[in-house]
């Protein structure tokens, strides 16, 4: 039975990011676009249970890996996710920790 990424420690998570990125490779160079999507989604998260989320904190603004010139302004924390707003849109989304990048000092 396969563990929950909170069960893991920091070797087995990185001993999970490398087997999931050789399995997101293969899948890329065989042309599963949908399974290649899968495997960097679960990276993404893995690499979430890595960080630290103490150092997020609500009404702080990040940029968002991969999302050139978005921002994410978080409301509130729950466990390894931000909850807040994309460029200060009105509907309220989630994102993993390790999607938010260097904190954005508003204007």
């Amino acid at each position: 039975m396969e563990k929950r990424y909170s069960e893991l420690t920091e070797y087995e998570l990185n001993q999970e990011i490398a087997a999931l990125k050789e399995k997101a490779r293969k899948a890329e160079q065989m042309g599963m676009v949908s399974e290649y999507a899968v495997y960097e989604r679960k990276i993404t998260m893995a690499k979430a249970y890595l960080m630290d989320p103490d150092n997020y904190k609500e009404n702080e603004v990040y940029e968002i890996e991969g999302e050139e010139g978005s921002v994410f302004k978080i409301s509130y924390m729950n466990g390894r996710f931000a909850w807040g707003h994309r460029n200060n849109e009105s509907e309220e989304s989630a994102l993993p920790i390790s999607l938010l990048l260097k904190k954005v000092e508003e204007k």
